[in-house]
C-alpha cells in the first residue's frame, strides 16, 4: 500500500509511477516452465524455478517500468503444498518492494459474496495488506460483478475490447442501437467508474482495450475519457507502437501498454546473462512508445 507521501487513489498512484519513469508501460509476468532460461535454478521444483525467474525479471525491469502484471493462472496451477499462490504473493511483494505498481491479471468474474471473496483474495482484508494494487475483471456480468472490486485505494481494469481474435465474435457484434457490444460495455464502465475519479481526472475503474484493435480503441477512447486503458497485445501478439496511439489522450496520458512474452523471454535458452536481454527488451519497448507519442 502507498506510504504517507503517496496518493491513495489508484489511478493517481499509477500515473505518478508512469511519470517518474517516463514510461507508460507494464510488463506481464506470464512464466511458463519450458521457456525459462536453463540457468534458472535447474534442479529446483517447478514453482521455485518460476519464483527465481520472476524475481530476476523484476530486478531487470524495476528501474525502467512503473508496473508489472503477474498472471495468476501461471502460479495457481502449482497447487502442491499451496506454493503456487504463496509464490504469487511473494512476487507481488517483491514488485512492490522495488517500487512498482502491481496489476493482478486474474480476470475474475462473479457477483455478490463470491465477488467479495475474489476481491479479498486480490487486495487482502486490511488496509496495510501487501497485495495487488489493481485486478483485471470480467465485465460481462454487469455492475454487480464490478463494484465489489472498487475498494479504497485499489482499482480494477474491466474487459471491454480484448486483443484475442476470438473476442471479435461477441464484442464487435452490432446491436439494434447501432453500437457494438463493446460500445455498450464501455458506456457501462464509464457510468460505474464516474464516482471514483481521482485528482488527476481518471477513475479507479479502468478498461482493457487491446492494441490489436486500433480502430475500436479510438472510438472507445472518446466513449471512456476518464478510464485508464490497460492495453494488451503489444509485441508478441502483433500490436505495434503506432497501433497503441489511439488509446492515449492528446496529452500522452490515459493508457498503460503491456508486453509479456516479447520482454520476459528476450534471451536464448542457454544465455547465462539472460536478465540483460529482458532489460534491453523493456528499454526498447519504452523507447519505441516514447518515440511514437512524440511524433503523434
Amino acid at each position: 500500500m502507498p506510504s504517507a507521501s503517496q496518493p491513495t487513489h489508484p489511478a493517481d498512484r499509477l500515473l505518478n509511477a508512469i511519470d517518474a519513469r517516463r514510461a507508460p508501460v507494464c510488463v506481464g509476468l506470464d512464466p511458463v516452465l519450458n521457456r525459462l532460461p536453463n540457468a534458472v535454478a535447474p534442479d529446483a521444483e517447478p514453482i521455485e524455478r518460476l519464483r527465481t525467474f520472476c524475481f530476476g525479471v523484476l530486478r531487470a525491469v524495476a528501474d525502467h517500468v512503473p508496473c508489472v502484471k503477474p498472471q495468476a493462472a501461471c502460479f495457481e496451477r502449482y497447487r502442491k503444498n499451496g506454493r503456487g499462490v504463496a509464490v504469487l504473493n511473494e512476487v507481488i511483494a517483491e514488485a512492490k518492494r522495488l517500487g512498482m505498481e502491481v496489476i493482478l491479471d486474474a480476470k475474475r468474474g462473479d457477483i455478490g459474496v463470491t465477488a467479495e471473496h475474489y476481491a479479498a483474495m486480490a487486495f487482502g482484508e486490511g488496509a496495510d495488506s501487501d497485495t495487488a494494487d489493481w485486478i483485471t475483471i470480467n465485465s460481462y456480468l454487469g455492475a454487480d460483478g464490478i463494484t465489489p472490486f472498487l475498494k479504497p485505494g485499489r482499482g480494477a481494469f474491466a474487459l471491454v475490447r480484448t486483443s484475442n481474435p476470438g473476442g471479435d465474435a461477441l464484442q464487435s457484434q452490432t446491436l439494434a442501437s447501432g453500437g457494438t457490444v463493446a460500445d455498450t460495455v464501455a458506456a457501462m464502465v464509464r457510468e460505474i467508474g464516474e464516482p471514483s475519479i481521482g485528482e488527476r481526472g481518471y477513475s479507479a475503474l479502468g478498461a482493457v482495450v487491446g492494441a490489436t484493435k486500433p480502430e475500436d480503441a479510438a472510438r472507445l477512447r472518446d466513449a471512456m475519457p476518464r478510464q485508464l486503458f490497460l492495453v494488451p497485445g503489444y509485441g508478441a501478439q502483433g500490436g505495434g507502437a503506432k497501433d497503441i496511439l489511439p488509446c492515449f489522450h492528446d496529452d500522452g496520458t490515459g493508457a498503460v501498454i503491456n508486453a509479456s512474452r516479447s520482454v520476459i523471454y528476450a534471451f536464448e535458452p542457454n544465455d547465462e546473462d539472460w536478465m540483460k536481454g529482458v532489460e534491453r527488451a523493456a528499454r526498447t519497448m519504452i523507447d519505441d512508445i516514447r518515440a511514437a507519442l512524440a511524433t503523434d
